[in-house]
């Protein structure tokens, strides 16, 4: 009975450990990349640099809003 019972105990925490543990990691990444937003002003002007277009400052923040829009859906 006791055995059971241990083993049971066992596969209940690996199973709750490993919901926390998505869980955790999940909010950590939201938060990171909330902080750091993997595209930013800068490589926007690389970006249409590199494509031979010189974007202008209300280009750029057209950009930077659009791309705020699609990462908050």
């Amino acid at each position: 009975m006791n055995l059971v019972l241990g083993i049971v105990l066992i596969i209940v925490a690996l199973i709750g450990g490993t919901v926390l543990g998505f869980f955790l990691a999940r909010q950590y990444m939201m938060k990171y990349l909330k902080e750091n937003p993997p595209i930013n002003e800068q490589m926007i002007r690389v970006m249409m640099a590199q494509m031979g277009r010189k974007p202008s400052e209300k280009q750029v923040r057209q950009m930077m809003q659009q791309m705020n829009k699609l990462q908050d859906k």
